[in-house]
């Protein structure tokens, strides 16, 4: 049985990332809207999304950085819920994400006119992700070859092609669902990988569900050739 080929074949990589503090630390909310209207990208993402790869073998929706400090260094349990209520997944760029932490913020300063600075030594210090991407040895011209690959890829390249995917390129959704959807005309598949919500799950459930629907297409498609 031979497989659609596709136009370009889906180069897998993977990325090692490296946290460096930075100089910037907020004592309280103002001092943190400051920051966050002027650290870089990387720094808004690395908060946001670190919780997903540092707690891959769990599955509850992960908090955000600025929700953890705002509860446990401000007691704002109001905030600390709104912000931890963002749906990440919702923005497909850091700037529309940045400015939806800002604006809850703002709002909740607005309606709250007191203000609490964090303990000495509990500020929140600001860290930034340096990233570098790396191709890896797994290279797919169909689909069976992607299920193959997909299989042996580590925790760190399927992370890249799921989440960063979205932030790197202001995409609606992951490298996957690009590459089945334009390169290999498979719109179905695409779809049904793009209904996945990656931010409920863990990585490796998040990798055998995706395999799981790899596979189920090669069998339709072997026995609409037989």
């Amino acid at each position: 049985m031979s497989l659609k080929k596709a136009a370009s074949p889906f180069q897998f990589v993977t990325e090692v990332s490296l946290t460096r503090l930075t100089t910037r630390k907020a004592s309280n909310l103002t001092e943190l809207l400051k920051h966050l209207s002027e650290v870089s990208g990387s720094s808004i993402y690395l908060h946001t999304h670190h919780f997903l790869k540092q707690h891959q073998f769990l599955s509850p929706e992960p908090p955000n950085d600025f929700a953890h400090w705002v509860n446990s260094a401000l007691q704002d349990e109001r905030l600390a819920e709104k912000l931890a209520s963002i749906d990440t997944v919702r923005f497909t760029t850091i700037r529309s994400l940045r400015e939806k932490i800002i604006q809850t913020i703002q709002v909740h300063m607005e309606k709250n006119k007191s203000r609490r600075d964090a303990p000495p030594g509990d500020e929140f210090r600001f860290m930034q992700a340096v990233s570098f991407v790396m191709p890896t040895p797994f290279v797919a011209w169909d689909l069976q070859e992607f299920s193959n690959a997909l299989k042996k890829i580590s925790i760190n390249s399927l992370y890249h092609h799921i989440f960063e995917a979205r932030i790197r390129g202001n995409q609606d959704s992951n490298d996957f669902f690009n590459w089945f959807a334009h390169e290999l005309g498979e719109i179905q598949l695409a779809q049904a990988i793009a209904k996945m919500d990656p931010y409920t799950q863990t990585l490796e459930g998040l990798r055998k569900r995706i395999i799981t629907q790899v596979d189920k297409q090669i069998r339709e498609a072997e026995h609409a050739k037989a």
